[in-house]
């Protein structure tokens, strides 16, 4: 009787078993269909967008540069742009938070030296540097992105209020550089620069002037470095 209980189980187990796989097996394909249809349904709702270059180059400029970059800044700033935000602003307004990550990169254009720019004497290189400038003032659009945005509920917003924010947030970048003395430090850096490498050209004191140098004239001292 116990032998009979046993064989009946068992068949009863293996029989549970093939309903089991043939289940499974049946709705695999279900499954993998229902992940695909989603696949399909996300796409046409959020679909990749399509850049097409046009084959056509046209290079308007190339010329040479003698650029001595000393400075890099790399500025955050958060720009508020906003439009009616009056008494309809819940209506018609348009409100967004820009972060800016951008960078500025300022030197010397050591294209601009002259011959009589620069004069040797007693052993004593003395040099006139141009003015350090701006040469780069620029966002980075990878790290660059709208926080937040918040529309009236009649209004679809000003499809220009980004750019306009990224624009304000070029002019804050490059200010907020200018006023913790952006070009006052790049042009220091290109003085120790070029200190170091005439020293190590033979030169054992360097002076740098300032001003434009008028013929039969030395201009007044700026900066010399002693002989160490």
């Amino acid at each position: 009787m116990v032998g009979i209980l046993v064989i009946l189980g068992l068949g009863a187990w293996g029989i549970i078993q093939v309903i089991r796989e043939t289940t499974n097996s049946a709705l695999t394909p279900i499954s993998q269909g229902s992940d695909s249809l989603r696949t399909q349904v996300a796409e046409f709702l959020h679909p990749s967008p399509t850049v097409i270059p046009d084959p056509i180059t046209v290079v308007q400029e190339v010329r040479p540069l003698a650029r001595l970059e000393t400075i890099q800044f790399t500025v955050e700033k958060v720009i508020t742009a906003e439009t009616d935000q009056g008494l309809f602003g819940a209506l018609f307004g348009d409100r967004l938070l820009f972060v800016a990550h951008g960078t500025v990169i300022a030197g010397v254009d050591m294209g601009k030296i002259r011959t009589e720019d620069i004069s040797i004497q007693d052993g004593v290189l003395a040099m006139t540097l141009p003015p350090a400038e701006v040469f780069v003032s620029t966002l980075d659009n990878s790290k660059s992105y709208v926080y937040d945005r918040q529309t009236g509920v009649l209004t679809h917003g000003d499809t220009n209020l980004e750019t306009t924010a990224r624009r304000a947030a070029e002019t804050e970048i490059l200010k907020t550089a200018m006023e913790d003395g952006l070009l006052n430090q790049a042009q220091q850096n290109a003085e120790n620069y070029l200190t170091q490498f005439l020293r190590a050209l033979g030169y054992e004191r360097v002076v740098f002037r300032t001003g434009t140098p008028v013929p039969g004239q030395a201009p007044p001292l700026l900066t010399s470095t002693p002989t160490p």
